[in-house]
């Protein structure tokens, strides 16, 4: 089922938490709040909106990264129904596009839950204080792709880290629900 996001409720404060990725990892949102901000990304491996954007995805983050940025991504599909979203499978999934950065497992759902996750991708661009001022699409190309990309995001990230504030102008992220059990 395809979904669009909420807008941005600027200064929403990130909910804390602490999720393992695949190999058994720990990471805890406040331990990665930077002084450049971070961005907290619900996707998932099976979604065809996800496939389009993760070779782009990668190399936005990336230089996100090397700008100081910080960045998680979550995945909460109930990948019990969505075997394609299983650990195992988001090990393949972030070796095949080159992900960066940590592509964490929400076993029980609540981290999805207690952001009001909607869709994946669905972004959330916080500020050094961890508070949302991001809660956009990725680019203007959406699944047809246009002469000109727009990196939104990416442009909205290297706002937040240096301003601390986001953009005014959002558009909402779009892509399919996110699995409940």
């Amino acid at each position: 089922m395809l979904l669009d996001t909420p807008l941005c409720e600027f200064g929403w404060k990130a909910p804390d938490f602490t999720l393992q990725d695949p190999a058994g990892n720990s990471y805890t949102l406040s331990e990665q709040l930077g002084d450049k901000g971070l961005l907290v990304m619900f996707i998932c491996n099976h979604c065809p909106y996800v496939q389009q954007i993760a070779a782009q995805l990668a190399k936005d983050t990336s230089l996100l990264m090397d700008e100081g940025v910080k960045v998680l991504a979550v995945m909460s599909n109930d990948y019990q129904m969505f075997e394609e979203d299983s650990p195992v499978n988001m090990k393949r999934f972030a070796r095949k596009y080159g992900f960066a950065f940590p592509y964490l497992v929400d076993e029980n759902q609540q981290v999805g839950q207690q952001y009001d996750a909607v869709c994946t991708p669905d972004f959330f661009g916080f500020n050094a204080q961890g508070a949302l001022q991001y809660r956009g699409r990725f680019d203007n190309q959406g699944m047809s792709g246009s002469d000109t990309r727009v990196p939104e995001l990416l442009n909205a990230m290297r706002q937040i880290a240096e301003t601390g504030q986001g953009p005014k102008q959002q558009s909402p992220s779009m892509g399919c629900s996110i699995k409940w059990r």
